[in-house]
């Protein structure tokens, strides 16, 4: 493990930054139960001239514990049921970026 790695375990295990995830990938698998780093930033979109409001996910998560993601998986926190639209790893190549739709 390196710094990087270190500093998104001591992120991960505040209960005050993130939140227990259950993560469940596409068509099989046992669910995994993990801590993620979630933010909630809407989105504004246009269509058709019309500016539209849309919520959205970004789950942040150790490449340690979840070594691949695909579109399609899905994440359970508390009642919500998001669903992984595309992931990415950051710059160090020790965390997953995951932007979920609702």
């Amino acid at each position: 493990m390196g710094v990087f790695d270190d500093a998104l375990a001591v992120l991960a295990a505040d209960p005050n930054l993130s939140v227990a995830a259950t993560y469940r990938a596409s068509g099989a698998g046992a669910p995994v139960h993990l801590r993620v780093l979630r933010s909630s930033p809407d989105r504004i979109a246009g269509a058709f001239d019309t500016a539209l409001l849309q919520a959205t996910d970004v789950l942040t998560v150790s490449v340690a514990t979840l070594p691949a993601i695909e579109p399609g998986d899905t994440v359970t926190i508390g009642p919500d049921l998001l669903t992984v639209d595309s992931a990415e790893r950051d710059a160090a190549g020790v965390a997953w970026r995951m932007l979920c739709r609702r």
